[in-house]
Formats: structure tokens, sequence, C-alpha cells
């Protein structure tokens, strides 16, 4: 069995990996920390584990987490970066899910997320965890850098067109859509229900955390320089993220075929049918993309549906599918929950 630990297992990110992790085959999972909560049942703060998890929420100072096989960060940005060197040293693979290792200029970085890195000689040698772009460095990986949920949804939509060249790539458009979980388990009054029910907002459009990031993974994958346009959006959702995709076509090509071609093997990525239109419910807790390709009144402009549930595949999930493609084990194995409906 992997003996896994979760440092800062109490926000929504948190009780996800616990929800996958509990139900996973090969996983016991042997410390959860929270420094406010240390001392706690974990099953008396999510109910929803009642029966499946018997810990306690431990101070992460006195926690063995040296002792475990894989710890996975679902804390603040700025914490990770901190705490995981040691681990790190110990010999203890971590799955980083906050942002610390993702941008690997560190100037880049810290203009964006306003503090100064600590373990900048830890960005060089982190693996981006993006399974279907970068799955044979994930396999030989000691860190990962687990995506951000809006960079997930836009790069696999993106990411057919980029690698084959055929659209333009100094101006690419994604305009995307979250729920309200993804601003976190915290007191916030944009994420009050009086404020955000009801209601749908454009935010971030001067500039987004998450656009350096998705412009260093599409110019990853293009192999230069990308340019994109990306605007997010808060919806009246608790899960989800729709993204909206638009790229100049400069290249004919069967597009239906390449996305489906591209995504063929990827067990965790649905090419929906010609004239489809995927909604957030249909991958909702499931760690499911599911994409389509339009090409209004055969203009030159593509354009692309990316949904996915930014709990699971843009965060939790998606970090168990690094896990375990790093320890060799099957890469879906704990992660073939179905969408929930209604």
């Amino acid at each position: 069995m992997v003996k896994v630990g979760i440092v800062g297992g109490t926000g929504y990110t948190g009780v996800e990996l616990l929800r996958l992790l509990a139900q996973h085959p090969d996983v016991e999972i042997v410390a959860i920390t929270s420094r406010g909560d240390a001392g706690t049942a974990v099953s008396s703060m999510f109910p929803s584990l009642r029966g499946r998890l018997d810990l306690k929420f431990e101070d992460p100072s006195l926690a063995n987490l040296k002792g475990c096989d894989v710890v996975f960060f679902a804390t603040p940005n700025g914490v990770a970066m901190q705490q995981a060197p040691q681990l790190l040293d110990a010999g203890v693979r971590v799955v980083d899910l906050a942002a610390d290792f993702r941008i690997t200029d560190v100037a880049e970085w810290e203009k964006w997320y306003g503090m100064q890195h600590v373990s900048p000689e830890w960005v060089a040698k982190a693996v981006y965890g993006l399974p279907e772009f970068n799955r044979a460095a994930i396999r030989e990986a000691r860190l990962v850098a687990n995506p951000g949920c809006y960079p997930t949804a836009v790069q696999l939509g993106f990411m057919p067109l980029v690698e084959a060249g055929l659209v333009d790539l100094d101006h690419l458009i994604a305009d995307a859509k979250s729920g309200v979980s993804g601003a976190g388990r915290k007191a916030e009054v944009s994420s009050l229900f009086s404020e955000a029910a009801d209601n749908f907002k454009a935010y971030g459009v001067t500039g987004h955390r998450h656009l350096p990031e998705i412009r260093q993974g599409l110019s990853r994958i293009a192999g230069h320089a990308v340019g994109l346009t990306f605007v997010p959006h808060l919806t009246p959702l608790i899960r989800g993220i729709h993204a909206t995709l638009y790229a100049k076509i400069k290249g004919e090509a069967d597009f239906q075929a390449l996305f489906e071609n591209r995504y063929a093997d990827e067990p965790f990525v649905d090419v929906m049918p010609t004239k489809s239109h995927p909604d957030t419910r249909s991958v909702r807790a499931s760690n499911l993309c599911r994409i389509a390709v339009h090409r209004p009144q055969g203009s030159d402009t593509l354009v692309v549906l990316s949904v996915i549930d930014n709990l699971v595949k843009g965060a939790a999930g998606q970090a168990v599918q690094n896990m375990n493609i790093m320890l060799g084990l099957t890469e879906t194995v704990g992660l073939w929950q179905l969408p929930v409906l209604p």
C-alpha cells in the first residue's frame, strides 16, 4: 500500500483529495494536517467521510510526513515552497496543488503572486503535471506541480490545434467561467451566497494569476511564445469550469478527427460528437474533461468548448492521476467515478 499524507486537508481541494484517496485501492492515508484544526476528527468536520476515514487532523510539525511515500500539498500559495524541500530531501515524493512550482520563471511568479520564492532551486526540478502532455516526465518526477483549474481546461482545449500549428498562435482567446468553489473554502464577501447567487461577472480582465501559467504551457506545446487573451468569469455554480476557446484558422483540416485522434488514448479526455455542447454537470465530481469542436457557419474561426470539474480534473483528481503515474500504478485507478446527475 502507498502511504499518503495531505498537508492542508480542510479546504475544498483537501476534502476532495480525501474523498478520492479514501476509495483508492492502493492507498493508505496516514496523515492529514491542519494547524488550526489539530486534534479534530476528520469525520467531524466532513461527515461525508464518516465510516471511511478514522483520522484526526495533526499539527504539521508533529505529523510523520517523512514516513509517507507521497505527500500532497493542498495549501495556499507559498506554503509548499517552504515545507516541501525537507520532504523531498528525505526521499518523499510531492504533489503540490498550489502554484508554488508551476511557473518556471521565478521573477514572473513573484510578480504575479506577490511574494519572494524561497525554493527557486526546486522550481527548476519540478515537473508540470498535465498528463496528456507531460506523462513521460511525470513518471520520473520527485516533485509535480499540479496544474491550475483554468489552465487545465484551456490547455486541453487548445492542445491539438497548437501541436498541429493549424491556427494563429498570436491571437488565441480563452473565455472561461468557474463555479464559486474555485475561490476556496474561506470567508470572502465575493463568495457569499447573496453576492454570488443569481449573478454572473467577469473578473481579472487586466490580468489573472493563471494567465502566465496558461501562456507558459501553450508555449511549451508550440515550441515558441504564443499570444493569449484570457478572461475568467464567476458563475453561480458550486463546481465546474466551462472554457469557450477561439482560434483563427490558418490551415485546413478535419478538426473533429484531429481532436479525436489526439485524445484517442487519453482515458480522461472525451471528445464529443460533432455539434455537441458539453455542460459542466456532465463532468461533475469526475476526472473527465469533455471537449467539443465547432466551426460556426464555416467561418475562419474555430470554437472549442472544454468543460471540467474544477475540484477534480482541475485539482484533486489530476493530482491523484499524477500520483498514479509517478508510482507506476494504473493511471486510472481510484478515478473512475461517474459524473453526478442531476
